[in-house]
């Protein structure tokens, strides 16, 4: 039997729920997409097939996001927010038409992806992928980071985590999921002389200012960065192709 809260006790709860968290910021409940990507996820590897038979928790993620008071949320909860909200409405995306797909730029005009399609509901508005990672995420954010972090659901694009971004440990999971790409031979390797990187780093070459090579640095570990030490003087930039394939099964 369900016992029914009230009174005194009822508020108290109530100002648990509605208060912001310590700190002064509230927090966003991303536990229903955490235990999507959980089970659904698996080194970046996206088991459509079993997420498209739990869309609709997806959807109640979605609604919880469109319903989110962003007023209430900190900087970094709300950083945190929209690569959720960007990777999330990505998802859904594919899943609208999963499984007869094999990349995400079959679903716009001539190619062009979803992108620019007003499909986000958030804060109150409708806007595009685009207007997430370029007009909020980028700019209002200036972390290079964010790169590695939001996912275009392909092959070469920087993996999707199997759990969400929290604000309280934003920047570790940043951190994490940029050491882990940059040090990933399948997305970035040396050969000789020459750094051969992902395309990321020449389409937004403004958000690495000092270029490819000092970034690597920063982030490299072990062996890797070593070498990249050894050589950094005379390192030269190969810009990889992009593999648009599905990140599926």
């Amino acid at each position: 039997m369900t016992r029914r809260i009230s009174g005194p006790l009822y508020v108290l709860v109530a100002i648990m729920l509605l208060s912001p968290a310590s700190g002064g910021a509230a927090m966003v409940d991303h536990s229903t997409y955490g235990e999507l990507l959980e089970q659904y996820v698996r080194n970046g590897v996206v088991d459509y097939r079993g997420l498209k038979q739990e869309e609709a928790r997806l959807d109640e993620y979605l609604k919880l996001l469109e319903n989110t008071d962003l007023s209430r949320l900190g900087r970094d909860e709300t950083y945190a927010f929209y690569v959720n909200a960007y990777n999330a409405w990505t998802l859904k995306v594919i899943l609208s038409a999963y499984p007869g797909i094999k990349s995400i730029r079959e679903l716009g005009v001539f190619s062009t992806g979803p992108w620019k399609k007003k499909i986000v509901r958030v804060d109150g508005r409708v806007i595009s992928l685009d207007d997430v990672e370029h007009g909020i995420l980028r700019k209002e954010y200036d972390d290079p980071r964010v790169h590695f972090a939001v996912n275009c659901a392909s092959k070469s694009c920087p993996p999707l985590i199997s759990e969400p971004y929290q604000g309280d440990i934003l920047d570790q999971q940043m951190d994490t999921a940029t050491r882990n790409f940059l040090n990933d031979r399948s997305y970035n390797y040396l050969e000789g002389n020459t750094l051969h990187v992902s395309r990321l780093f020449k389409w937004y070459s403004e958000d690495f200012p000092d270029g490819a090579v000092p970034f690597f640095l920063t982030y490299a570990r072990g062996k890797f960065k070593q070498q990249l030490e050894a050589r950094k003087n005379r390192l030269r930039v190969k810009y990889l192709d992009y593999d648009w394939s599905l990140n599926g099964k």
